[in-house]
């Protein structure tokens, strides 16, 4: 059974970072945090003191304070069901989830799942199911499909769906090989650049300039993360592209917000214009999307020597699912994580993890992974990329070990943690949200911006 202490040293060792520095980390808790066989707490508390334990790095090299850091697993956990427990004015989220989305057994007894949170995606299922938007007519059309008739036809279509696998199917499937030999999170040297040391600063981020072009919930935690230490974060999304307002309200803390659409020569100058005095590009686009608007690691390399660009796939960047779509529920249901849980539920239907474990773990690691390659930058130089995927989170989960009585562990709701709540302005009203669990011992992470909705500033970064 791996230990926080020894989760978060594993971290650490992948990612390059400096041995002596976790000697400055105090985590208090135990799991079972959450109602998982998994350790769902473990993997809370080791990325968040990952990415706090980063940005106090980066603050030593500015500034040459060593600052302690504290994390507790509860406030961590709490943390990774964050969009759950905010309320405006008072109330709480709206329903994140589709109507149609979720779990249905086709004809052969498989389980697949269908993602329909974004309109083109639900409105490419309704039309290869040939059903109305109704959850019986879906249930029963996929009857008439197998599970790998279907799972086959939505990446044919370029859609979003999985069909569930046990662990030692995943592990002897292709992509659940190709999964296995990586690491969980690389740093890669993409170009030359000479050294940018970073000058004193009140916090450790200060003054250093993000492109946050992600949606949903694992860039944007980076993205929200990243602000927290003091960052200038701009979100970049195209007017036309679809998401999830009631995630932008809890992910979007801290941030400038700008509309770009990239799918005209006018868009993509202004985003290269940023991108020129830009410090961390982070992107969560379908492999290759980005690359084919003229964005790739190597092309961002040669706009702005000594970028640290920080790249989320779904499936890994190798083996024959590398170019497919995919969110953390589609990962946790291919991969055997949802079969597991259903063997210690004792349940013959996919069980869910009690939270969006590999979209919040990935974001905590993608910026620990970008404050540590901003550090190698400010040492060594060179541009730098931060490459890690929601499957790659997942295969890391299960080899933490299990909890023999993990679900019988309370859920958490906002009546346990009104201590760990905070009143912040929004644009959209009143904003009472978690505050950020990784603790520094003398700068506190804060937001300075308020979350506001998407497109409601100017693509411009803020003037010094």
């Amino acid at each position: 059974m791996t230990s926080p202490t020894e989760a978060l040293a594993g971290i650490w060792q992948v990612a390059g970072g400096e041995v002596p520095a976790l000697a400055r980390v105090s985590l208090t808790g135990a799991d079972p945090a959450l109602p998982s066989s998994f350790k769902v707490g473990t993997v809370a508390q080791a990325t968040i003191a990952a990415s706090a334990l980063a940005a106090s790095e980066v603050d030593r090299v500015r500034n040459g304070r060593a600052q302690a850091v504290t994390v507790d697993m509860r406030h961590a956990t709490a943390e990774f069901i964050s969009e759950r427990l905010y309320t405006v004015d008072g109330k709480p989220p709206p329903a994140a989830w589709d109507k149609i989305a979720g779990t249905y057994q086709t004809g052969d007894g498989r389980w697949v799942r269908l993602h329909t949170n974004f309109p083109h995606h639900r409105a490419g299922i309704l039309d290869m199911l040939k059903v109305d938007y109704d959850r019986e007519s879906v249930a029963v059309t996929l009857k008439g499909w197998t599970g790998q008739q279907y799972e086959d036809e939505v990446a044919r279509r370029g859609l979003v769906g999985t069909m569930m696998r046990s662990p030692a199917e995943w592990a002897a499937h292709s992509q659940g090989v190709a999964v296995a030999k990586l690491p969980l999170l690389e740093i890669v040297r993409i170009g030359d650049a000479p050294p940018r040391p970073l000058p004193s600063s009140a916090r450790p981020l200060s003054g250093v300039r993000v492109l946050d072009l992600t949606r949903v919930l694992a860039g944007p935690v980076c993205g929200r993360t990243l602000a927290a230490h003091g960052a200038d974060v701009l979100r970049v999304t195209g007017p036309h592209l679809p998401d999830i307002p009631g995630l932008d309200v809890d992910t979007g803390r801290g941030k400038l917000s700008a509309h770009i659409d990239l799918r005209g020569d006018d868009g993509k100058a202004t985003l290269a214009r940023l991108l020129e005095t830009a410090d961390i590009f982070v992107q969560g686009y379908r492999p290759g999307g980005i690359a084919e608007r003229g964005f790739s690691p190597e092309r961002a390399a040669e706009v702005r020597p000594g970028i640290v660009y920080v790249s989320l796939s779904a499936w890994g960047h190798v083996g024959p699912w590398s170019a497919r779509r995919g969110f953390d529920s589609l990962v946790q249901t291919a991969s055997g994580i949802n079969h597991a849980e259903a063997e210690v539920a004792a349940l013959d239907k996919p069980v869910e993890l009690p939270c969006q474990a590999l979209d919040h773990g990935a974001g905590y690691l993608m910026a620990a992974g970008a404050m540590l390659a901003l550090k190698r930058r400010a040492e060594i130089g060179g541009s730098w990329l931060v490459r890690l995927s929601l499957a790659q989170v997942g295969h890391w989960l299960t080899e933490l070990g299990r909890l023999q009585d993990g679900r019988d562990a309370a859920t958490i709701t906002r009546a346990d943690v009104p201590h760990l709540l905070h009143d912040l302005p929004s644009r959209y009203g009143n904003l009472s949200a978690l505050r950020h669990a990784g603790q520094l011992s003398e700068t506190p992470p804060r937001w300075d911006r308020p979350s506001v909705p998407l497109g409601t500033h100017g693509p411009e970064w803020p003037l010094s």
